[in-house]
């Protein structure tokens, strides 16, 4: 098989969460530890990083990566799923996964694959714990797909165990509660292995300290100890400083990643390289934070989050979908000046979309569509919904013909915002 007939065995031959939704999500680790013993168990030949959460975790997880990078590490990245090229789950210093090694990769395991019919995060997972392995990284960053307990990446033992936070998200998956949701979370959390939780909540906090406590995992709250301020956005740059205790601890800090709601995420990766610096043998030190959080895109590839696609009118994408994540896009709208608003917008139908609806501006002209899966919820039935929240707009074939269209409409001086689904941004990028 060559490199398109390989990714075709995989997105045919296995189930795809992205494409069918809870069908594809696997309920144990058995396949994981199968496919990674036929590996000799990659999976413990480097030093990694864990990173869950419903909302923040990839910023968090590039982030990392990208200090990491600047400190001189040699830094494997797994995060998903991916925008535009499989590939972009799984690379070492910002470079992607060579093609070649997908392939034969897939090749010497097509039998195992044929024999326990993994899900394609399984195998994917196992891709990048033997990529990882092979290249010799010091340090990888391990994205959670979903929840945290039974997800495929909880093979791992990390060197921190990283949280960001709890909403309601995969709820028919993870459960119905705040509380239940961060229980799955807190499955990350090991046994003696220092954990840091990005934001206190008040009904997921006591779970991640219960089970902390039960795995003797010393355990900090970033937003306990470090508050940002002076944030502000200025010539596509995130500016803040960030203080502890009252005293400034880290001065006129700025990022690429331009959302407000990054400061949260900046706040949790500060706190995560403090404590391991002091308690693991992977270092950094303030340049190469520094560099690092001020050059996230550009050494690890991070794309849609509040980003811009072009100017006049401005377009700006953004992967926010849940409740929580559309919260944080519609803070940004509102900081954003323009004359009138666009918003290209489609989601998947196994999501709260009466909750996400809800929340959404009426002052906007909206732009209905379907993003390109199985899971993509029609154009006309989105529209139909999002009338009863007194948002109108038309509903389009497909993403890119309806932000063709809101980019035509619009004057100069506009905002087109395109979102509500990874998968729209994904087209639309």
């Amino acid at each position: 098989m060559n490199y398109q007939q390989t990714l075709d065995f995989l997105y045919s031959k296995l189930p795809m969460f992205t494409r069918v939704g809870a069908s594809a999500f696997k309920k144990d680790l058995t396949n994981t530890i199968i496919l990674c013993e036929a590996l000799d168990n990659p999976q413990n030949k480097f030093k990694s990083i864990h990173v869950a959460g419903t909302n923040g975790k990839g910023s968090t997880s590039h982030m990392l990566a990208s200090v990491l990078q600047a400190q001189g590490y040699k830094t494997g990245l797994y995060t998903s799923p991916h925008l535009k090229d499989f590939r972009e789950r799984i690379r070492i210093n910002g470079t992607m996964i060579n093609k070649s090694e997908v392939v034969s990769f897939v090749k010497k395991q097509q039998n195992l694959i044929e024999k326990i019919e993994p899900s394609f995060f399984e195998v994917t997972v196992a891709l990048a714990f033997d990529h990882f392995a092979k290249h010799q990284v010091d340090v990888a960053i391990i994205e959670v797909g979903l929840g945290g307990r039974l997800d495929s990446t909880n093979i791992i033992t990390p060197q921190i165990s990283v949280i960001t936070n709890i909403s309601l998200d995969h709820t028919n998956m993870l459960g119905n509660t705040l509380a239940e949701i961060a229980g799955e979370k807190a499955g990350i959390i090991k046994k003696n292995i220092p954990v840091v939780i990005g934001e206190t909540q008040e009904e997921s906090a006591p779970v991640f300290i219960k089970k902390a406590e039960a795995e003797n995992a010393p355990i900090v709250f970033a937003d306990q100890v470090l508050t940002a301020q002076n944030f502000k956005i200025k010539n596509s740059k995130l500016f803040l400083s960030v203080y502890q205790g009252g005293k400034i601890k880290y001065k006129d800090l700025h990022s690429d990643l331009t959302g407000i709601y990054q400061h949260k995420n900046i706040l949790t990766v500060l706190e995560t390289l403090t404590v391991l610096n002091e308690k693991t043998e992977i270092k950094t030190d303030q340049e190469s934070i520094y560099k690092g959080i001020r050059q996230v895109k550009r050494q690890t590839g991070l794309q849609g989050r509040w980003q811009t696609l072009s100017r006049n009118p401005l377009v700006i994408c953004d992967t926010g979908h849940n409740e929580a994540g559309i919260t944080e896009v519609i803070k940004n709208i509102s900081q954003t000046p323009y004359q009138q608003l666009h918003i290209v917008f489609g989601m998947v139908n196994d999501k709260d979309i009466s909750k996400v609806l809800s929340l959404m501006p009426k002052n906007a002209t909206y732009y209905f569509c379907k993003p390109n899966l199985e899971r993509g919820l029609a154009a006309d039935t989105l529209k139909e919904q999002a009338a009863a929240f007194s948002l109108k707009g038309n509903s389009y074939t497909s993403v890119l013909e309806a932000k063709a269209t809101a980019i035509q409409i619009a004057d100069p001086e506009d905002l087109v915002f395109i979102g509500g689904s990874t998968f729209v941004v994904a087209e639309a990028i």
